[in-house]
């Protein structure tokens, strides 16, 4: 966190009053209840409509994507020894399960039923921006080793290969697959 950030400034000021601060860090979070589709959507959106879906780099780069019911479970995971949280004070929140880009396209395409041949994955060249893409474009994740180590999480139980069956169902119930959709972004990373 940048040290200019809102969140490090609100930090450092509870320290400095004396309060008992204990912080998390959640990064990319979906669900059945969360109420921000668009880092998974990205990626049904394209592949549904059989569109190049736009990859920055290689596609290798890996990202962490965290069931919101597993970010729940670090939270409540100070109520277990809060002298301990507090003593660390910071916690990346999320899971340890990484998936490259380009995996979380075709895990996509699985379970919409689309074949690998039919996927148009496009690698794009980061010096023209990042399009309309989700996430950052390099390697991206956190790890809950420190929520583990000192606050006895186990880590995370669910996983975004077994959980993208009910988010398709999901998605798919949202008007995913038919919705108006801008490429304007896309296209201007792929020309």
């Amino acid at each position: 966190v940048k040290a200019s950030a809102g969140q490090n400034q609100f930090d450092e000021y509870a320290v400095a009053q004396g309060l008992p601060l204990v912080s998390f860090r959640p990064q990319y979070i979906y669900g059945e209840k969360a109420n921000k589709f668009d880092y998974v959507d990205y990626f049904f959106d394209r592949v549904v409509r059989g569109l190049p879906v736009p990859i920055p780099g290689d596609g290798t780069q890996l990202v962490s994507l965290s069931n919101a019911e597993d970010v729940a479970t670090i939270l409540a995971s100070p109520l277990q020894d809060e002298s301990a949280a507090i003593a660390q004070r910071f916690f990346n929140c999320g899971t340890d399960k990484l998936y490259s880009y380009d995996d979380v396209v075709y895990l996509c395409a699985d379970v919409a039923g689309i074949p690998h041949e039919n996927v148009n994955i496009v690698h794009f060249d980061t010096a023209k921006g990042k399009g309309a893409f989700p996430f950052r474009p390099n390697n991206f994740y956190v790890a809950p080793d420190m929520a583990k180590a000192k606050l006895g999480y186990a880590g995370a139980v669910y996983d975004l290969k077994q959980d993208l069956s009910w988010y398709y169902e999901g998605y798919k119930a949202r008007g995913g697959p038919t919705k108006e959709l801008s490429l304007e972004k896309d296209n201007s990373v792929l020309m």
